[in-house]
């Protein structure tokens, strides 16, 4: 069929290559730039192949917008219908018939065919379009793909093309294919960096640079911003302008009928302009008739999978420079062009290079699934361009584990069970699937379905997070692809033996099944949500089940969500309910506090207090102080004392004393805290300093006692604490009459260490500090004997204090 394709193409002069080289090998690389024409023009040139005779060309679209145009255009080249020598085949759409010979498909499709014919048996070639997007289902149907030809199908030709990938490494990665590279056809365009305003949405920014650009240049304007909240506020913005200037404003998104969409492909009626505002929809594999104007807000919405709370949240990041130079070439695609970008030049460079690889940060749950059910019970022997991380397959795999969809062997990888099986049979992601299945065991299989319908297909029901009025809404829907989604729903029901009509009223209940870690209580009346796992949402109600999220997780909004109650939970979730009771360390009084509890996860659904026992009380406030420090116990001055000499004595001699070491008790809380619990009901009747005692024998607590004992007693028999904290050392404070007639000076430590003295006036002031008693009685004493003998001429101040007989009191008055 080489004489369809126009010839000025400029992926004709490769073509010839391409073939020779298909002819004697299964793979090559096909790197073309937007605007070659390779799309519609490789296929087409392999038609009339002898290895294709008899057999169909698959070709793999990322999007189903794509599929559609690209059949359209390879139809229109051959004067034929879609359908005839060309169809497409996408989710709810079809177009093929026994005369087809090229199949334009999304990716899952490919998957689905590949189940019911593992050997691809009526296919000569896949060519995989736009492999740079790099679609979890598209690297795995590639990786499946390799795996047939490698062991089953050697004649099977597989084909990879793209526009900006590096078509060294993906060759590499086809075994050695063989790599061609075409030139492109682009226009000239002009390239203005407009930076961002934040006076308004950049939404609102874009749609206004657009209506002026219009008055700059000929040509459609084509804008690009991240999903459909940003296309309707764009769209609400510049309306009643562009009708003033007799412009068309029109949507352009996936949730979209493929009428709606086709609209935005084709030229207006008499010539009129028209402004298309569109995700990333329109940045590959087609072209728009009469652009020449892109405004592009340089951001893309994705899918991010976070594994701690199961959720998958749409989130707005940066676009690739590679995605924004793609936007960028649909101006150039017909004519010369401008590209506005809502950005300064300086800051390309922290844009990434490439978008990152779904299968890196996707729910991996369903690729699990699939490549159980074709015998692959380790992925990472396939053939990936990027491998999918262990730890996400292990996540998936406990998913569908606990979906019952898998069943641990002993020594080998978990194998597919008979409910894994039905799940597969659906198509659909796993947990949409068990939730038809379960449903459909308890009575409402069809309401579950048709859930499955709306949440697998944007855009049906309209657009209200409430799931409910979308069921509602899909029941009122006469459009042909509403029907189309309806009965595939009522196939989906008869799978499970369900005719029921559905209720919107059991959304929640279905929607349960399929997310139990993701319904949700109100934490409060503002509307507060707690997660099944414990992370945070916003709502209003009292049970939600949860289908999506957007945005980060700190400011998340719930995307779609269905009530419930709690007898929904009691009834649905019976066996997973848990009774317990519940300790909680109350910090204000130091006591333990008991509630009954009847748990599902982290939801509680019923609470009541209760008594405890002795013993949770004592675990209860055992585990208080390993979590919040012994700090929080009350340290009387023994018990400061206590450690204070242990630590002392640690810093003298640790082989010794290695209790002493800081952090020591911490350490070894169990070995002495348990005992002084017994009985208390509250950590302020612990008594530290017994219990810090008790945690040394006898010797130890003996030779404590000799080499850094608590008290000094005076000759007056008077006994007074001893400070092992002091700057200066081991210190006590005592009126210096207390001392007198002490000749020797007391030490610690077994005679090695003085016992500092810090000498006190009559009033408990502090008048000198001595190591060495004796010879402050001769060096010191007349000195401070002069001063004090004038203050308080009532007491004793005798000249040689070394014999004098030591007092506490003061001289009787005469």
């Amino acid at each position: 069929m080489l004489a369809a394709i126009p010839p000025d193409l400029p992926i004709v002069a490769v073509l010839d290559h391409l073939l020779a080289v298909l002819r004697t090998q299964s793979s090559a690389v096909l790197v073309a730039p937007p605007g070659a024409g390779k799309t519609t023009s490789v296929p087409l040139a392999l038609l009339d192949e002898p290895w294709v005779h008899g057999k169909k060309i698959l070709m793999l679209a990322p999007r189903r917008l794509a599929a559609r145009a690209a059949a359209a255009r390879m139809a229109d080249l051959l004067g034929e219908a879609v359908g005839d020598t060309v169809g497409y085949q996408v989710r709810l759409d079809k177009k093929i018939t026994a005369r087809t010979r090229i199949e334009v498909i999304t990716e899952g499709i490919l998957t689905r065919r590949m189940l019911t014919d593992p050997e691809l048996s009526d296919v000569a070639a896949v060519i995989f379009d736009e492999v740079h997007e790099r679609n979890l289902e598209g690297d795995l149907g590639l990786a499946l793909a390799l795996d047939i030809q490698a062991g089953l199908r050697e004649d099977l030709r597989l084909i990879a093309m793209s526009a900006t990938v590096e078509g060294g490494r993906l060759a590499a990665q086809l075994g050695g294919a063989e790599l061609i590279e075409s030139a492109g056809r682009l226009y000239p365009i002009e390239t203005h960096y407009v930076g961002r305003t934040q006076d308004q949405p950049i939404e609102v920014q874009a749609a206004a640079i657009a209506l002026r650009a219009l008055s700059k240049g000929p040509g459609d304007v084509l804008v690009f911003l991240p999903g459909t909240a940003e296309i309707n506020r764009a769209l609400e913005a510049i309306q009643a302008k562009a009708e003033a200037l007799s412009c068309a404003v029109i949507a352009l998104h996936g949730s979209l009928s493929p009428a709606e969409q086709d609209q935005a492909l084709r030229l207006q009626a008499g010539g009129r302009r028209k402004i298309i505002l569109s995700t990333a929809i329109a940045e590959t594999s087609v072209t728009i008739e009469g652009v020449q104007i892109v405004v592009d807000a340089g951001l893309s919405r994705r899918p991010a999978f976070e594994p701690d709370s199961g959720l998958t949240r749409l989130v707005t990041v940066r676009a690739s420079r590679a995605a924004c130079d793609q936007r960028r070439g649909r101006a150039g695609r017909t004519a010369p062009g401008q590209c506005y970008r809502l950005w300064e030049e300086a800051e390309m460079g922290a844009f990434p290079a490439y978008d990152r690889p779904e299968i890196l940060e996707a729910d991996l749950a369903p690729l699990v699934l699939t490549l159980s059910s074709f015998g692959v019970s380790e992925p990472t022997s396939l053939q990936w361009l990027d491998p999918p991380p262990v730890p996400a397959l292990q996540e998936a795999t406990k998913l569908l584990i606990d979906l019952e969809a898998l069943e641990p062997q002993a020594g080998q990888a978990p194998r597919l069970t008979a409910h894994g099986k039905k799940l597969v049979g659906f198509g659909l992601p796993p947990r949409l699937a068990h939730m038809i299945v379960r449903a459909g065991e308890v009575g409402f299989g069809s309401t579950a379905a048709h859930l499955a319908a709306l949440l697998s297909e944007r855009g049906l029901g309209g657009t209200s997070i409430d799931l409910e009025q979308r069921i509602i809404s899909f029941a009122r829907d006469r459009s042909a692809r509403a029907n189309k989604a309806r009965a595939q729903a009522l196939g989906w029901a008869r799978q499970v033996g369900a005719n029921e009509e559905p209720v919107a009223e059991l959304a929640g209940r279905a929607l349960a099944l399929a997310f139990p870690e993701r319904v949700a209580k109100a934490r409060d009346r503002r509307g507060g949500f707690i997660l099944a796992n414990g992370s945070e949402a916003l709502a209003t109600s009292e049970f939600l089940a949860i289908g999506s999220l957007q945005g980060r997780a700190a400011n998340a909004r719930i995307g779609e969500a269905a009530r419930l109650d709690k007898a929904d939970l009691e009834e649905l979730f019976a066996g997973q309910i848990e009774t317990r009771t519940q300790t909680q360390f109350d910090r204000a009084r130091g006591t333990m506090q008991g509630r009954h509890q009847r748990r599902l996860g982290a939801l509680i659904l019923e609470e009541r207090p209760v008594s405890l026992t002795a013993e949770q009380i004592e675990t209860g406030l055992f585990e208080a102080v390993r979590s919040l420090g012994i700090d929080k116990l009350t340290w009387s001055d023994r018990a400061k004392s206590f450690v204070e000499r242990l630590t002392w004595l640690y810093a003298r001699d640790p082989d010794q004393w290695p209790q002493g070491k800081p952090g020591a008790f911490e350490d070894a809380l169990e070995g002495w805290l348990p005992p002084a619990l017994v009985g208390v009901k509250a950590l302020s009747d612990v008594v530290v300093a017994q219990a810090l005692e008790i945690a040394l024998s006898w010797p130890e607590r003996q030779a404590m006692a000799q080499a850094a004992p608590t008290h000094f007693e005076t000759p007056l028999e008077t006994r007074h604490m001893i400070d092992y904290s002091a700057e200066q050392g081991p210190t006590v404070a005592v009126r210096v009459q207390e001392l007198f007639g002490l000749e020797r000076h007391p030490m610690l430590a077994g005679g090695q260490v003085p016992l500092v003295f810090q000498l006190l006036s009559p009033a408990h002031r502090p008048i000198a500090v001595t190591s060495n008693l004796p010879e402050f009685w001769k060096a010191g004493w007349h000195d401070v004997r002069k001063d004090m003998k004038a203050r308080y001429p009532r007491h004793v101040w005798p000249d040689d204090p070394a014999t004098a007989q030591p007092t506490a009191r003061a001289k009787p008055r005469t």
